[in-house]
């Protein structure tokens, strides 16, 4: 039986998860390098932004069965939650799975349980995890028991999927496996199914690399539809009235640690056999280029030289403030390569982490010649365009189809959309 819980990584998946295990019973130990994350937990504070979490965080502290250190301490099991992004030349970087790895090798002991939630490469547990851990001296299987369950939440419903989505688990041996699902089993109200660690570690990324292939198909029939006179996001909603179509929508860019990240695994691992996955991702990452071309063009089709772009969104999705990946960034760097002048704002960024970012919206629309929305945040869906009354020129570029054309244009707006020539 499971008492105590040592969760490496605190971040968006590690913390979420410390908490409902606590909140159900058991000790958890949480552990992160950052000293001010591991500080702000301590002191019931948030670092990020997840709806229900504030609440979940109170009782856990409170209870007395979280706390919160920059080291681990001994426990029956271990979950690693940190993150693998990519490097520059797009290959994984695994090297903070190996760090928190080798961080919990002096804590663990024989009947231990290791599990790695990271959605990492297939073969990162057989090839990163146990060259570590057999420094235990312990015999990987029988003394100590090592698994994969990659997480599959999105940020802004992790807790509802948390507990109510089904899990994989992957483990090193049926043993393994068997542990990680009664662990699990102790909040997830899902279908937990049992398979190999590799197998789990492909699953996920499959399923991540799936959504990034259907997003480029979107995008590039987003650029098409330009050529043709025709809405892409009309035709969209019409083709996903066919029972065994779901064509995914178009926008800016994909972001996020996932969509973004993951699918280069595959194309680093497959080489020439991942033709469809790299030619995706290429689609993918060219359509902040793409964004910014278009917003030039409606700047000089409307012979607005020296113009200022005001940009609605620098979270990767709407109603977070998650900026990893976020195809904003590219975004605003090609505009100001174009010779724009660009400001951004984003209500749930709370601090400015781009250099381009204020806090005022009125600020960021003073003088500004056009809209440029890159995240559909709820907010941005609600403003009544009639109320912007300091812009230079009335002209909005919505990239994400959010917000209404005719409230917008009974406000003497010019509203162009992504992919829409229909209705210029």
């Amino acid at each position: 039986m499971t008492k105590k819980i040592c969760v490496v990584g605190l971040g968006y998946i590690g913390l979420p998860t410390a908490v409902t295990f606590a909140n159900h019973g058991i000790k958890v130990h949480g552990v992160d390098v950052s000293q001010a994350a591991v500080e702000s937990i301590q002191n019931k504070k948030l670092h990020i932004e997840e709806p229900g979490l504030q609440e979940r965080l109170d009782k856990a502290v409170d209870s007395g069965f979280l706390t919160a250190a920059t080291t681990p301490e001994e426990a029956d099991a271990f979950i690693i939650a940190v993150p693998s992004p990519i490097n520059p030349d797009k290959t994984a970087n695994l090297e903070y799975v190996r760090q928190a790895t080798a961080s919990i090798v002096p804590y663990v002991k024989k009947g231990n349980l290791v599990i790695l939630e990271s959605t990492v490469p297939p073969k990162t547990v057989e090839r990163i995890m146990l060259p570590e851990l057999v420094k235990t001296g312990l015999e990987i299987g029988t003394e100590i028991y090592v698994s994969h369950s990659p997480e599959r939440v999105i940020p802004g419903k992790i807790f509802e999927e948390l507990i109510n989505n089904d899990r994989i688990v992957g483990g090193v041996n049926k043993e393994s496996a068997e542990l990680t699902k009664e662990l699990y089993e102790t909040f997830v109200q899902g279908t937990i199914h049992i398979t190999d660690a590799t197998t789990a570690e492909l699953v996920k990324v499959m399923e991540n690399t799936y959504r990034d292939v259907n997003i480029a198909f979107a995008n590039e029939l987003a650029k098409l539809a330009e050529k043709l006179d025709v809405n892409i996001w009309e035709a969209i909603k019409f083709a996903n009235f066919h029972p065994r179509v779901n064509v995914h929508f178009p926008g800016p860019g994909v972001g996020g640690h996932c969509i973004a990240v993951d699918p280069w695994f595959l194309v680093e691992l497959g080489g020439d056999t991942a033709a469809i996955i790299n030619m995706s991702r290429h689609t993918n990452d060219s359509m902040p280029h793409f964004t910014a071309q278009k917003t030039q063009a409606i700047l000089n089709q409307n012979k607005i030289a020296g113009a200022k772009v005001a940009v609605l969104g620098l979270a990767f999705k709407g109603n977070v403030d998650d900026m990893r990946e976020s195809p904003s960034t590219e975004v605003i760097e090609q505009l100001q390569e174009l010779g724009l002048e660009v400001i951004s704002f984003d209500p749930h960024i709370k601090e400015n982490k781009h250099a381009t970012q204020t806090q005022s919206f009125e600020e960021a629309t003073k003088d500004a010649d056009i809209l440029l929305v890159l995240t559909d945040h709820n907010e941005f869906k609600t403003y009544a365009p009639t109320t912007i009354q300091n812009m230079r020129n009335k002209i909005v570029f919505d990239t994400k189809n959010c917000l209404s054309r005719e409230t917008w244009q009974n406000a003497d707006f010019q509203y162009h959309l992504l992919g829409d020539a229909k209705n210029i």
